[in-house]
């Protein structure tokens, strides 16, 4: 079994590009913290390269910019190629992403990105209606229902 789940942040903006036949493919690098200091007490965190591919590639290099936290999963992939300059065979590991997860809160990110939120739809499209209040109960918020029955 090959399954790869990683947490961390983005090391760089992701690279979008497209293929001779039009696929999307999206390069980028992660960086994880080891769950342990080094000798001198300072944290360490290992750098993942990863590659997406079509819509999956499509949504990172949307809505994901340097610094951003990402949750992925996917596979662990080698492929082999020969050094340019001394002309030794190589082997590249890279995690080819299937699924990405945003892993913070929009406040919580350190760069602005762009709105990822649907507009509300009518109570007439989704059979009932909510109104939200705005106030604060320890960061939560009320809900007031219409009559409490279910549209089901």
């Amino acid at each position: 079994m090959n399954v790869v789940c990683l947490l961390g942040r983005l090391t760089a903006d992701p690279e979008l590009r497209q293929t001779p036949n039009g696929i999307s493919v999206c390069s980028f690098s992660v960086a994880i913290n080891r769950a342990y200091s080094g000798a001198n007490g300072e944290r360490q965190a290992d750098f993942i390269n990863c590659v997406a591919w079509r819509q999956t590639a499509e949504f990172i290099s949307r809505y994901f910019r340097k610094g951003n936290m990402i949750g992925l999963n996917g596979s662990i992939q080698t492929r082999q190629y020969q050094d340019k300059d001394t002309g030794k065979n190589r082997t590249a590991f890279e995690v080819v992403i299937n699924n990405a997860y945003f892993a913070e809160s929009k406040s919580g990110s350190s760069q602005s990105q762009p709105s990822y939120s649907q507009p509300a739809r009518p109570a007439a499209e989704t059979g009932f209606s909510n109104t939200f209040s705005t106030g604060d109960l320890d960061g939560f918020s009320t809900v007031d229902t219409d009559d409490g029955d279910l549209p089901f």
